[in-house]
């Protein structure tokens, strides 16, 4: 195993192409105060008194566990315990279900007053409340009740692999055969922006013992499957996939997801902060370059597309901002010679402001603490 997980060295990007260090690390400070204290038309953390706050998804005016756990990965990351503190509260005070088919599971949309929108889960919101608590134990150290975060994130990661087992209610997150995550827990395909191997690597060594093998063999498994979902010229993937990583173009409402959209931005940064963190497959700098290279001779940012780069004409990108960022996270992986141009490019770009802000300025910052060298294993 390499990676900074065993050398403890996390690359700052910016630093390497020239950018001085003080404007960097000014700059991811600034980004986290944005979104969490700006302007109405900036942030998008809102407090709760006394003692709670919530993040809203703006283009949709509710509160998803997405958001949620997202922004408390950002807050330990940034040692801002009071705002991790505040943030998980909410969640277990509003999101938490504690009967029906989905116990032990949380709630993946509510409105901001709190009143639950649906009663299913989303698996990318446990895998990253799961990853925010081990962190925030290590970082923060444990207290009591619902603040004694190892306990809480292995009691997630148990309902997620053990759910049904004992009453027959509920569904695991996982597919316990193939050890690949799901879409949602009724259905047996899967999001590929949705698997998260540095994750699992970590779980294999935090989660309950019992279950620490299947992590193993989880991490392994996502890694596997991404090579099979990115395509192997243009480096895209699906929103959603069947587990051999054919695009499936499946929803309630009949949209479609077979294409590269905006769920599927995330798979990319997601290959790049595995390849930082463990360096195990020498696979993701050729997924980075594949993709880098699309987006810089055939594709452009507010462009939408098949896997196959063939563009969907009268599509514009709902999140062009989060394109130019996990285009740029590719960069911590990618060894071609457009590396830093999109570095570059990312770094003269503002966050986004206006309703569609909230998508865009998570995985803005998530690429900003990645390329900076502050998104660390605690």
């Amino acid at each position: 195993m390499r990676g900074a997980f065993v050398t403890g060295k996390y690359p700052n990007i910016f630093d390497e192409y020239g950018y001085p260090k003080e404007e960097i690390q000014k700059k991811v400070e600034d980004a986290f105060c944005t979104l969490f204290y700006g302007t109405e038309e900036e942030r998008i953390y809102h407090v709760v008194d006394p003692d709670m706050g919530y993040v809203e998804d703006t283009g949709n005016h509710d509160v998803r566990s997405e958001g949620m756990s997202y922004a408390m990965m950002m807050c330990v990351q940034m040692n801002r315990q009071e705002e991790f503190d505040r943030l998980w509260k909410w969640v277990k005070t509003y999101m938490y279900m504690e009967e029906g088919e989905n116990a032990g599971y949380f709630a993946w949309s509510c409105q901001t007053n709190g009143t639950k929108n649906a009663y299913g889960p989303a698996p990318d919101g446990e895998e990253f409340f799961a990853m925010a608590l081990f962190f925030a134990s290590h970082r923060f150290g444990d207290k009591e009740g619902i603040f004694c975060y190892e306990k809480e994130a292995r009691d997630i990661l148990h309902t997620c692999l053990h759910k049904g087992e004992k009453d027959g209610l509920g569904k695991p997150m996982w597919n316990k055969e193939n050890h690949l995550i799901k879409f949602i827990t009724e259905c047996d395909f899967t999001d590929p922006s949705y698997h998260l191997p540095h994750f699992y690597e970590l779980f294999s060594m935090w989660a309950n013992e019992e279950d620490r093998p299947f992590w193993e063999e989880a991490a392994k498994a996502s890694r596997m499957y991404l090579k099979k979902a990115c395509h192997e010229r243009t480096g895209l993937c699906g929103e959603y996939a069947d587990y051999d990583g054919t695009p499936r173009n499946w929803s309630l409402s009949e949209d479609r997801h077979d294409w590269y959209y905006s769920d599927a931005y995330r798979t990319i940064a997601n290959i790049a902060l595995d390849y930082v963190w463990f360096e195990k497959e020498d696979w993701a700098c050729e997924v980075a370059d594949k993709l880098q290279r699309f987006y810089y001779e055939e594709g452009d940012s507010n462009g939408v597309y098949l896997i196959d780069g063939t563009k969907v004409e009268d599509m514009k990108a709902l999140h062009p901002v989060a394109v130019i960022a996990t285009n740029a996270q590719a960069s911590l992986a990618a060894k071609g010679k457009y590396a830093k141009d999109f570095v570059e490019q990312f770094y003269q770009t503002p966050l986004r402001k206006g309703d569609r802000r909230y998508y865009d300025n998570c995985l803005y910052f998530f690429a900003l603490l990645a390329l900076s060298g502050n998104y660390r294993v605690w």
